[in-house]
Parts: structure tokens; C-alpha cells; sequence
């Protein structure tokens, strides 16, 4: 199951788990989607993987499985 982490790992900014503005990598790493056009040009920082839109997980299974509460953000981006 998805994380669906709460923020940008590069801008910090918030990614609720029913944004269209999430992007993840095959390792879930997440970006927003102006930094990932802008600075990362559609490839994850961290591992050179391709960049797809985060699915939303439906309102009724997240009262079962929350998304995460952990933020993830690098020291630097480009």
C-alpha cells in the first residue's frame, strides 16, 4: 500500500492524499508538480526514475488506512 506522503520531498509543500499535484517514483518518493517540471524535469532526485501522478486513495479507505503523517524533504534541490 502507498504511503501517500504529505508534502513535497523538495518545497515542502502540502500534498494532501487527494491532491493532483502529487508525483511519485517507483520508491515513492514525492514531489509536487512544479518542482518536478521545473528543477527535476519529470525524473525523481533521488533515483532517476520516472515521475507519474500519485493515485488518490477513496475518502472511505482512508478512515481505514490513513495516509502518512511523515515528512520527507531534502537538504537540497536543484
Amino acid at each position: 500500500m502507498l504511503e501517500l506522503r504529505p508534502s513535497c520531498e523538495c518545497c515542502d509543500r502540502d500534498l494532501p492524499p487527494d491532491s493532483p499535484d502529487a508525483l511519485i517514483c517507483s520508491y515513492e518518493c514525492t514531489w509536487c508538480t512544479d518542482c518536478a517540471r521545473d528543477l527535476l524535469r519529470g525524473a525523481c532526485l533521488n533515483c532517476g526514475g520516472e515521475l507519474v501522478r500519485r493515485p488518490v486513495r477513496p475518502a472511505a479507505r482512508l478512515a481505514v488506512d490513513p495516509a502518512s503523517t511523515r515528512r520527507v524533504v531534502r537538504a537540497s534541490c536543484p
